[in-house]
């Protein structure tokens, strides 16, 4: 989904008639850090389901010396 310049133009037109020129520089603002948060919120997602994922892969050492061992009988 592409944007050109006069669908960005009509938007903001669009901004302006509904929110007023007082309210866009606050509106602005608020996307903008909601849109950070958003993105912060996703990186810690992404590296814990990384960390977990790290985790599962390693063997435990307790694990792997009880399989390298020969049943007992």
């Amino acid at each position: 989904m592409n944007l050109g310049m006069p669908e960005i133009l009509v938007i903001l037109l669009v901004a302006l008639l509904i929110f007023g020129p007082r309210k866009l520089p606050e509106l602005g603002r608020s996307l903008g850090q909601s849109i950070r948060e958003f993105k912060r919120g996703a990186q810690e997602i992404r590296e814990e389901l990384e960390k977990s994922i790290e985790v599962k892969d390693e063997p435990k050492p307790a694990a792997v010396q009880e399989a390298k061992e020969e049943p007992k009988a």
